[in-house]
Order: structure tokens, then C-alpha cells, then sequence
């Protein structure tokens, strides 16, 4: 490992940015966890706008400062929506972040994931292990919508992961965060390793989604790779910090207190990031 190339306070100038510019952040996401992206990105001063009905979102898209789309609890009404706003976009250069949600276990997603990279080249691609062998087209183990015991991160596959989200970087020209036991981030030539966060993070619903809607909102600023770790770094930190309270009901709500409220000395000290 090297010292990665974004140094902490490069992250912490980004994440103030955000704070100052109140950035409109596009969220086209889940009945599932609308309400929890939303409070996220107002959590980390940013403003949420959850339009998804197709007439109206590529006059929403073009208005905002980053584009967050979601395949979780999919339907043709969201699918064309997200169509239709990652094209706006697309040729508005508005940052943009797919998350892979169950294209693991569902052709519908799978397929259409592969239709929104091609036609919108979002500049994020996300998901968890299993989601990006699939669309790599890489045998997948998938769960439902969580990662597969076979597709979990190990010292013995790290290298062989990390250059299948390489090459996948390389021919979308996307950033891609492979979330896991250990996040993996990449550009296809700079590679990073962040080792935050904790087991309670997969214990409740949503927070995938979350990352997704805090990705949008830290490259809205159009740091594409430094806004990615960021967000990442602040999920995770923010979940070690929340473990401490009994009861996922409770972890839900300090998590979001959390995100709110980690000063720019906690997130130095806990972040444990470096680059491959």
C-alpha cells in the first residue's frame, strides 16, 4: 500500500463545499428508503429532490448539481424515468451515480443497468460484489440483493477483484465503488481500499441506498473519485460510531445523526483509507 493521492483534508474540503453550496441532489430511488435518502443528503447539507414521475424529471435533472439513480424495487415508471434523466445528464455534464441494487438475482435490472451505462455513462458506477461480477458478466453468487458468500472480498481474490473493477472502470469511464468488508473504489488506474465501517451497516434497509444519494451529493462538485471515498469514508465512519447504541431501531437514527454531525477531527482520526 501508498499514500493515497486525496489527502484528508482534500475530503474535508469537498465535504465543506457541500455545506456552503447547498447542491440540489436528484434522487430517483425506492419507496423503500426515499425517506431515509432524502434526511442523508439533508443530513450532509446538500438538498434532496425525489421527482420520478417521467413528465416531469428531465426538467428536474437539468436543474440540479448531480443525479442519483437507484434499481432497487424497480418498476417501468422508474426505469423510464431514469432513462430519461440520465440522458439530461449525461449531455448537461451533471455528475451522476448508478447503484446496481439486485442485478444479481434479476435479468429486469441486470439488463436495464446495462442500458443506462451505455446510453447515460453515469460517471459512478456502485454496488456490491456480486451486482458488478454480473454486469461484468463474471459468475455471481448473489443473494437476492445482498452479496454472495462466494463473492465476498478475501486476501486470496482482492487482486483478481480489483482488476475486474479496473477493467470494468476502463471500458465505461466510470468510477466504480465495490462496497463490502472492504470498500474498493476506482478510477481504472488510481485504486483505493477504505476499511471503515461495521456489520450493523447490513442490518438494516436502506443504507446502500444512503451511500448511493451521499455519492451524488459529494460529486456534485464534480470531484468524481474524491467525492466517491468521501462519502464512502463518512458511511462507514458514521456506522462505527452508531454501533454503539443497542437495537437497530436506534442504530437507524443515530447513523443519521451521525452523518449530520461527525466533526471534520473525528472523520481525520477514523478514516482508514489507502490506496493500492
Amino acid at each position: 500500500m501508498i499514500n493515497p493521492k486525496f489527502s484528508i483534508t482534500d475530503l474535508l474540503k469537498i465535504r465543506c463545499q457541500v455545506k456552503a453550496q447547498k447542491p440540489l441532489i436528484h434522487c430517483i430511488t425506492n419507496p423503500i428508503s426515499i425517506n431515509d435518502c432524502a434526511n442523508v443528503v439533508l443530513a450532509v447539507g446538500a438538498k434532496p429532490i425525489m421527482a420520478e414521475h417521467p413528465a416531469e424529471v428531465s426538467e428536474i435533472t437539468a436543474t440540479a448539481k448531480a443525479l442519483a439513480v437507484n434499481l432497487g424495487n424497480i418498476t417501468d415508471q422508474r426505469m423510464q424515468a431514469m432513462l430519461l434523466s440520465g440522458k439530461v445528464a449525461c449531455e448537461r455534464h451533471i455528475p451522476s451515480v448508478i447503484d446496481l441494487v439486485g442485478i444479481g438475482c434479476s435479468h429486469l435490472r441486470l439488463d436495464f443497468a446495462k442500458r443506462f451505462i451505455s446510453k447515460c455513462h453515469p460517471n459512478v458506477i456502485k454496488g456490491n460484489m456480486s451486482e458488478i461480477r454480473a454486469l461484468c458478466s463474471v459468475e455471481s453468487h448473489a443473494r437476492g440483493i445482498d452479496v454472495g458468500d462466494q463473492d465476498i472480498l478475501t486476501n486470496d481474490n482482492l487482486d483478481d477483484s480489483i482488476k475486474l473493477l479496473q477493467a470494468l472502470s476502463l471500458k465505461t469511464g466510470a468510477v466504480v465503488a465495490a462496497t463490502g468488508n472492504v470498500d474498493i473504489i476506482t478510477d481504472g488506474r488510481d485504486t483505493y481500499l477504505i476499511a471503515n465501517g461495521c456489520e450493523m451497516l447490513s442490518m438494516i434497509t436502506g443504507t446502500g441506498c444512503m451511500l448511493n444519494v451521499l455519492i451524488a451529493s459529494f460529486i456534485s462538485g464534480k470531484h468524481i473519485i474524491a467525492g466517491t471515498i468521501l462519502a464512502t469514508a463518512l458511511m462507514g465512519i458514521g456506522g462505527e460510531i452508531s454501533q454503539r447504541v443497542q437495537g437497530t431501531g436506534m442504530f437507524r437514527t443515530a447513523l443519521l445523526d451521525n452523518l449530520f454531525g461527525i466533526s471534520d477531527s473525528v472523520f481525520s482520526e477514523k478514516i482508514r483509507y489507502s490506496k493500492h
